[in-house]
């Protein structure tokens, strides 16, 4: 995907794609005290993590975009990332830290790795079915914390909060527990900024837009809890399924067609390449009358972007952008 939009504002970009620059932090703060932080509802203290540890791209990019790449122990990143991994504009960051395992975040891994802090969604890395789980690691003396996203599914008393909102609350509590407070309310500041603008460019008539990830009997999509919600929204679209409150979700194929999308966004995640989705798509017999297929009007959305992450907004960008150029 070429890149004709800078992920953040030409004042921040070139210091936060470098490891270099980091994050000024107080050298007395890395030892000693800590800081309380609310996540997914509870009140937790987290001394200054030294061992960091980080599970799939939503993660790490976060810990990446506030300069902590020499603060963390290592990364969890499946396989089914690869392609997006070699794309990031912290590709630099990503070589520069160990990856522990291609699989999901396992216990073991996060032990051998003999890790003090974890960062993970809930049924997006934590799973009571795989025994990782917040609770269970602070057994160990491990703390963790949780994508505020991903509190939508947690616990009996669920955590909604809207996507962008979740990751600009995911920033700011992380530059607290590492103490670059200041880093984390620049990069927070400059994607609301952007945000603001985009929303401000918003049509009167939303295209309508359906969020493709993968699936072939049922397709696997985007409810409104999640960030491709906001992405269309912000983009100038609507998606077609933000009536359902999930975050990503299965449903059946006639929910789409019934929604007649005129734009289809398509995931570039897994084993199959984004080419292959779009032909199957194409050929589908279902969707053949649906106004994106017969002007073939699909849009590639990368999996690092289309996850809760500081690429969510550079994802907008580019898909207002693909929106305005089929308007014209």
């Amino acid at each position: 995907m070429n890149r004709s939009i800078p992920l953040l504002s030409a004042g921040l970009v070139a210091c936060l794609l470098s490891t270099a620059c980091g994050a000024e932090v107080d050298p007395a703060s890395r030892d000693s005290g800590t800081v309380t932080v609310e996540n997914c509802g509870e009140e937790i203290d987290y001394p200054v993590p030294q061992r960091a540890v980080a599970y799939d791209m939503s993660s790490t990019e976060k810990m990446f975009a506030l300069g902590l790449a020499d603060r963390m122990r290592g990364v969890v990143m499946p396989s089914t990332a690869e392609r997006s991994v070699a794309k990031s504009p912290w590709k630099e960051d990503y070589e520069s830290v160990e990856t522990l395992s291609t699989d999901v975040l396992s216990l073991e891994v996060v032990l051998s790795a003999k890790a003090d802090w974890v960062l993970a969604g809930w049924n997006s890395g934590f799973s009571e079915g795989r025994g990782i789980t917040p609770r269970k690691l602070e057994r160990f003396g491990i703390r963790s914390y949780q994508h505020t996203e991903s509190c939508f599914n947690y616990g009996s008393d669920p955590v909604s909060v809207p996507p962008l909102e979740a990751l600009y609350t995911d920033l700011i509590d992380i530059g607290k527990i590492f103490r670059v407070e200041q880093r984390a309310r620049e990069v927070v500041r400059d994607l609301k900024a952007r945000a603001a603008k985009l929303r401000e460019q918003r049509p009167e008539d939303p295209t309508s837009v359906f969020v493709y990830d993968s699936g072939t009997d049922k397709p696997f999509t985007s409810g409104n809890q999640a960030a491709p919600n906001a992405i269309v929204s912000l983009a100038g679209g609507r998606n077609v399924l933000s009536g359902l409150e999930k975050r990503w979700t299965t449903v059946g194929w006639e929910k789409v067609v019934e929604a007649n999308p005129e734009v289809i966004t398509v995931v570039d995640y897994g084993d199959k390449p984004v080419d292959e989705k779009i032909e199957f798509l194409k050929s589908f017999p279902p969707l053949s009358s649906t106004p994106a297929v017969r002007n073939n009007r699909f849009h590639v959305l990368d999996y690092g972007a289309a996850v809760s992450g500081p690429r969510n907004v550079e994802a907008a960008e580019k898909l207002a952008e693909y929106l305005r150029s089929i308007e014209n």
